[in-house]
């Protein structure tokens, strides 16, 4: 991060850096300097404080360098480029127009920062609207200066382009929609000139650019009157693929609005023979555009791009949950103060159970897609060794997930008594037991575990065959269930090549010499000169060494006792020794007063 701060846009002397004033004239890549910087800065994050910071940074360098500073510090005195700057030889320098491009480009990095935050704070949408206008009136300074005869013809087209865009994000957060929408395509057209006029390598950078304003066009499409324009935006977001980013972020929030405002006209919902008025204007939005990601789904291109598709579906179903369960708190509130007691299911727990519904069958759906992509992978031939491939165990995982939210579905509040309901869980349960099972005979015939494989393989067409009596009597309960006709055909086929893979186990096994298959408990480390096949060395506990060891008898250190002092006669010292004679009272008073002494 230092590094990049000492880094960023640093400015070079005056002669180096003129690699756009050409013999054509003043020349600036105003896009490629717009991209490189926003990826380099915080864009790629959606961080545009960052952004914003950079670019007050850069024009103070700007500044500094090019002696153009507005006053000193302690009057400001205000300082802007001119057309008849640029005239002048002295001021024939492309960072001229550098300076008032960051001016825009730092107005509308704080526009965009104040529109995230405006989600919580609607307060600041009217700065918002203040820093975007901001931004469009120095990008029109922009095009201005450079209608200056001295700056070539591929820069002024470009700021056209770049005010058009400024202008056109103005007039959508306005909701002026047919200006807006004549700003996009005015700054569409002249990208796509550019486009067919330059190289390959520009001509990306220009697609990439009408690519981002497109959803723009469509959305003002739509509020003008284009019915067509909500399809043509689910097909961009079809086309975006598994990618995240500032596209698919921006897909997903113009398909909101637009849901948003149909969502005015759903009422109620019908589910299980009972109909639902629907108040809730996040659970409105959610079912009005579920059938529409369901088509998204069946329609991705690939697996990348469906399983992005789920995890969207998934977190609007939960955000909606969350919102009805937040009524229902205030609804059982409600019901303690009125001392009412009903046993019956409410409107919005039979809302709340449909949703869950909802999501615990696309979490279903979502997994049993994996599984199938996993099941494609598991029997391609291995080409790298070294890269671990998928195993079965990676799809028993899934089906595990996959009975637990079925077993979820069967407790649901309001379908305790919907039979039919629970008779088709029943089934659908049975069916992915089948799966399991059959993967974990998968697993079983990796290990060589023949006869367990075995049993699984026929308790796999038991649940199967219970799977086909039971689907007589419920129509229409298999359609969207995996083929379980195919699954008995694969058993039966496994289980033949199960039976000759034992056979041929048995008969290939070597048979040891009887000198090496003697049971021996001797550690390894005593027996290194003899071969013994010895199984445990390569089990969770061989016998390499003998641990603890055992105990062995060292010599220890002698212990020298004096037994001699016991026999010695030391000679009487009575006469060396002080006497101390008992003088009693007197000779204590003596003491006292020093008469002894």
């Amino acid at each position: 991060m230092a590094l990049d701060k000492q880094n960023e846009g640093k400015i070079l002397p005056m002669d180096e850096n003129k690699e756009n004033t050409t013999e054509d004239g003043i020349g600036l890549e105003i896009l490629q300097i717009i991209k490189d910087s926003q990826q380099q800065h915080g864009l790629r994050h959606g961080d545009y404080q960052r952004y914003r910071g950079y670019c007050s940074r850069r024009l103070r360098r700007l500044r500094k360098t090019l002696g153009f500073k507005c006053g000193n510090r302690h009057k400001f005195t205000g300082k802007k480029v001119t057309v008849e700057m640029l005239s002048d030889n002295r001021y024939a320098d492309n960072r001229y127009l550098l300076l008032v491009l960051m001016e825009a480009e730092r107005a509308w990095s704080y526009a965009m920062q104040l529109k995230q935050e405006a989600n919580t704070e609607p307060r600041k949408r009217f700065h918002l609207l203040s820093r975007l206008r901001k931004a469009a009136k120095h990008g029109e300074r922009l095009e201005k200066l450079c209608e200056s005869p001295r700056v070539d013809a591929k820069t002024k087209l470009e700021a056209q382009a770049y005010t058009s865009y400024l202008s056109g994000m103005v007039r959508f957060e306005l909701q002026e929609w047919k200006a807006a929408m004549e700003a996009f395509n005015k700054c569409k057209t002249i990208y796509e000139k550019l486009a067919s006029a330059f190289t390959e390598e520009l001509a990306v950078l220009y697609h990439q650019r009408v690519e981002e304003i497109s959803p723009n066009i469509r959305y003002c499409a739509y509020n003008i009157g284009d019915q067509n324009a909500m399809n043509e935006l689910m097909q961009m977001r079809l086309s975006a693929g598994g990618g995240g980013g500032m596209m698919a972020e921006k897909l997903e929030a113009l398909i909101t609005q637009t849901r948003a405002k149909q969502a005015a006209t759903m009422s109620e919902v019908e589910w299980r023979g009972r109909t639902v008025p629907v108040k809730i204007d996040k659970a409105r939005i959610f079912l009005l555009g579920l059938g529409d990601n369901e088509a998204a789904i069946a329609q991705a291109a690939n697996e990348e791009t469906k399983e992005r598709l789920y995890e969207t579906l998934l977190a609007e179903c939960r955000d909606t949950i969350q919102a009805v369960r937040e009524e229902l708190k205030t609804e059982a509130k409600q019901r303690e103060r009125s001392d009412e007691a009903s046993g019956k299911v409410t409107n919005l727990q039979f809302l709340h159970s449909y949703l869950t519904y909802i999501k615990l069958w696309t979490v279903v759906k979502r997994n049993e897609s994996m599984a199938h992509m996993l099941q494609a992978k598991l029997k391609e031939p291995q080409t790298d060794e070294n890269k671990r491939g998928p195993r079965p165990q990676d799809l028993i995982r899934l089906y595990d997930i996959i009975l637990q939210s079925l077993a979820e579905l069967s407790t649901l509040q309001g379908l305790e008594e919907d039979h039919t309901f629970q008779k088709e869980v029943a089934l659908k349960m049975l069916v992915y037991k089948a799966y399991r099972c059959f993967f974990i005979a998968q697993s079983y015939v990796l290990v060589k575990k023949w006869s367990e494989a075995l049993v699984l393989y026929e308790r796999v067409l038991k649940y199967a065959k219970e799977v086909q009596s039971k689907a007589k009597t419920l129509n229409n309960s298999l359609k969207d269930l995996p083929d379980v006709q195919e699954l008995i055909t694969e058993v039966n086929a496994e289980k033949y090549s199960l039976q000759a893979a034992a056979i041929l186990d048995t008969e290939d096994a070597p048979e040891a010499p009887s000198q090496q298959k003697v049971k021996d408990n001797t550690p390894l480390c005593e027996r290194l000169e003899t071969f013994h096949l010895d199984p445990t060395l390569v089990g969770k506990q061989p016998n390499l060494v003998q641990f603890p060891p055992d105990f062995q008898p060292i010599p220890c250190k002698p212990l020298f006792f004096d037994l001699a002092l016991n026999h010695v006669a030391f000679p009487p010292l009575d006469d060396k020794v002080e006497q101390k004679g008992k003088g009693g009272l007197t000779g204590y008073i003596k003491g006292i007063f020093g008469f002894g002494s």
